[in-house]
């Protein structure tokens, strides 16, 4: 070990870093479609693109984070700044409207109705446990 306080910079081969960027994209496409289907959770996979993106272009790590509409899922996330009040409010009314579509017009089975009552309710008790951020 050495006492040298400079950190050194270990630099990545150019195909691991396509990959990471890749990768980056693709879930970010992924949380997109999050947003509009209740079943999959927006914010991890936009958290997962910014890890991405951090090992692959801090570029496009920063559009992600200062994206007008994604931004705000990764920064406060990141940062625990929590979700506003009317945020939380959007996200349970969202998930709840689309898991009683899904349930009621999509599905004729019972046991898909409860898993995704079941998600809502898991889903909803995880958002009300987020530091509720003040305007």
């Amino acid at each position: 070990m050495s006492n040298n306080p400079e950190i050194k910079h270990i630099t990545m081969p150019k195909l691991y870093r396509y990959f990471y960027l890749i990768s980056g994209f693709l879930l970010v496409a992924i949380g997109v479609i999050g947003i509009f289907l209740p079943v999959l959770p927006t914010t991890i996979f936009l958290i997962l693109a910014s890890a991405c993106f951090v090992k692959s272009s801090p570029k496009a790590n920063d559009w992600l984070r200062n994206h007008r509409i994604l931004g705000m899922y990764v920064k406060n996330y990141q940062d625990k700044a929590g979700l506003t009040l009317r945020a939380k409010i959007f996200n349970i009314a969202f998930l709840w409207i689309m898991i009683l579509l899904s349930a009621f017009y999509l599905t004729n089975e019972f046991y898909i109705k409860i898993i995704l009552i079941a998600i809502a309710a898991g889903v909803t008790l995880h958002i009300l446990m987020i530091k509720t951020k003040i305007q």
